[in-house]
C-alpha cells in the first residue's frame, strides 16, 4: 500500500491442502486480492516474493474489468 502499488487489498482465511515434498499438508492461509492497474503486475510479484514466508508463493493474475469509476480511482490512486 505505501508505494502506491495496489489500491486496495481484500484479505480472506482459507484452508488449504496440498502437496508439498512429496507429502499432503494442510494450512491455514490468507488469499489476497491486490486491485491495481495492469502495468504494475511485475512489480507486485517482485514485493509480494520479498514478503512473503513460503518458498513457492502462488502468485496469480486475473485480467477483470470493473465500473468505470472503479476504474478510474484504481488509476488515480496507483503508481
Amino acid at each position: 500500500m505505501e508505494k502506491r502499488f495496489i489500491a486496495c487489498a481484500n484479505f480472506f482465511p482459507i484452508e488449504s491442502v496440498y502437496w508439498w515434498q512429496g507429502r499432503i499438508e494442510n494450512a491455514n492461509e490468507i488469499v489476497s486480492l491486490l486491485k491495481t492497474r495492469k502495468e504494475n503486475w511485475d512489480k507486485i510479484k517482485e514485493e509480494v516474493k520479498k514478503i512473503h514466508p513460503y518458498e513457492v508463493p502462488c502468485i496469480e493474475k486475473f485480467e477483470v474489468e470493473a465500473n468505470e469509476d472503479y476504474e478510474k480511482w484504481i488509476d488515480k490512486e496507483t503508481i
